[in-house]
């Protein structure tokens, strides 16, 4: 059970990011302002989903993972820091300062300059979740394993 809770927290934390990083894009690249502003109050509040599912799903890691040493457990316990760092050091804040800026229509250098940032730190954190993805899969499919003999 631990282990289903684990991946389906962790699948909705890297699918909601996937969501805001595309969304944030294509507004960017092809809306009005308008529209980035209601992505960005839109990001805002996913945070009260996006926040809860990673806490859990990197409790649930740790948990899980906590006696493991192979290659795959070793590689996602080092990723993780700079995940939960990125997020809560670069991305939180990019996210209320760009809500803030676009909700009274202030586009300017400064935002768009957090922009960009914002932009870089997300596609990071869902390349390393990804690598978390597929080396918790491939950590699933050795358990697989080992119970079938």
């Amino acid at each position: 059970m631990p282990v289903k809770i684990h991946a389906a927290a962790g699948l909705l934390g890297f699918l909601l990011i996937v969501g805001f990083w595309s969304s944030t894009v294509l507004s960017e690249l092809f809306g009005s302002p308008d529209l980035v502003a209601r992505v960005k109050a839109t990001i805002l509040w996913g945070m009260a989903v996006l926040i809860p599912a990673l806490a859990l799903a990197g409790a649930s890691g740790m948990a899980i993972g906590r006696k493991r040493r192979d290659a795959p457990a070793l590689a996602k316990k080092k990723r993780m820091p700079f995940i939960a760092l990125n997020g809560l050091l670069i991305l939180m804040p990019a996210a209320v300062f760009l809500a803030a800026r676009s909700q009274v229509g202030l586009f300017d250098a400064w935002f768009y300059g957090v922009q960009a940032i914002e932009i870089i730190a997300g596609a990071t954190n869902m390349v390393l979740l990804g690598l978390n993805i597929r080396d918790g899969m491939r950590m699933a499919g050795h358990r697989r394993q080992v119970a079938a003999r």
